[in-house]
């Protein structure tokens, strides 16, 4: 069997997905070229698990101060450059696609009539999910972007819905933390502003990880570049961690039973239903402003259990190179009853 895996680079998570399917299709004799868009490939880092991958401009969104630019947003993106990378794109040598909310190989497929399987954590807005009702904001966006024919939404609990857990690396569970030291994660946030919310923090030691070339302290504040080692590792030994509303990041922070303090970004509505649901299953606390007193309250509650997902990836690996013969519901069922059954 040979798949194009379409993968979103605009942020982190998608990529980091496909970190984590990548060796398990492998295992399975499938063979995998990989298709980036959203990022310019000078942007992307420690690719290697992906061999000889494409790159296309594709779309992608323009964050500042925290907040989605649209008016940059549209003036960055060629629909034109989209539309000819998606005619362009030949699907003929493979026998299945798979997109991670990709859209250049989601359209490619649709219009060659190739099954596209879509796993994002987007694709479970497909169904009702807790806090505000942003579904029908969602729905259009969804379907629109990365049309798939078989789409496989991944979020913190099933909500009574073919909605699989997230699909993420396991990882040991580090009880050895420095009790004053938090991992920061804001790349939409502006330094200059992320800094000064920091600032009157000093009893503690922050590592910010951001877009710079070197390490660089500031008096409390650590400034870290970006690093495949080194993140993991500060986050297992942190107290916590302050992070944008993403849904990769926040899941490992949930495995490894960190508490987390979240900022959803403002104007991105997949970040507003990440905090609402979230807060709704009482497994973080939310911020638009961080205050000191803010800050203090968060800290000053219990460490959360940590929370161990099932291996995701390999039942869905196994899946598709059984040609998908299960049921979608059957699998989410298998992988849910799994967790519920797993010592925490």
């Amino acid at each position: 069997m040979k798949i194009l895996y379409g993968v979103q680079a605009t942020g982190n998570g998608h990529i980091t997905r496909a970190r984590v399917l990548a060796p398990k299709l492998a295992q399975q004799g499938i063979v995998v070229d990989y298709l980036f868009t959203g990022r310019p490939a000078n942007k992307l880092f420690d690719m290697e698990p992906f061999g000889n991958y494409q790159v296309r401009r594709g779309l992608t969104f323009i964050v500042e101060q925290g907040q989605v630019n649209k008016l940059k947003t549209c003036f960055n993106n060629s629909l034109t450059e989209l539309f000819r990378d998606i005619r362009q794109l030949d699907l003929s040598q493979y026998d299945l696609i798979i997109s991670d909310f990709e859209p250049i190989s989601a359209w490619a497929a649709w219009l060659q009539g190739k099954t596209c399987i879509g796993i994002a954590h987007q694709y479970a807005f497909n169904y009702d999910l807790p806090g505000p009702n942003i579904k029908y904001a969602m729905l259009p966006g969804t379907r629109l972007f990365a049309p798939a024919s078989v789409p496989i939404g991944l979020h913190w609990n099933h909500f009574n819905a073919p909605i699989l857990p997230p699909m993420i690396n396991s990882q040991p569970v580090n009880k050895n933390l420095e009790a004053d030291k938090i991992l920061v994660y804001l790349p939409f946030e502006s330094l200059d502003q992320i800094i000064k919310w920091l600032e009157p923090l000093n009893n503690y030691r922050f590592f910010v990880y951001c877009d710079i070339k070197q390490t660089k302290q500031i008096g409390h504040i650590k400034l870290c570049p970006f690093s495949r080692e080194d993140f993991p590792a500060d986050m297992q030994s942190s107290a916590g961690v302050i992070a944008n509303s993403g849904f990769g990041l926040a899941s490992e922070v949930l495995q490894s039973g960190k508490k987390l303090l979240t900022k959803p970004l403002t104007g991105q509505p997949e970040q507003r239903s990440n905090a609402a649901v979230l807060e709704h299953l009482q497994l973080a606390d939310c911020f638009e402003d961080l205050t000191v007193e803010g800050f203090q309250a968060w800290l000053s509650k219990p460490a959360p259990q940590a929370i161990k997902y099932p291996d995701v990836a390999t039942a869905l690996a196994e899946w598709i190179a059984g040609n998908c013969q299960t049921p979608v519901e059957s699998l989410c069922k298998q992988l849910w009853s799994e967790m519920e059954q797993t010592d925490l």
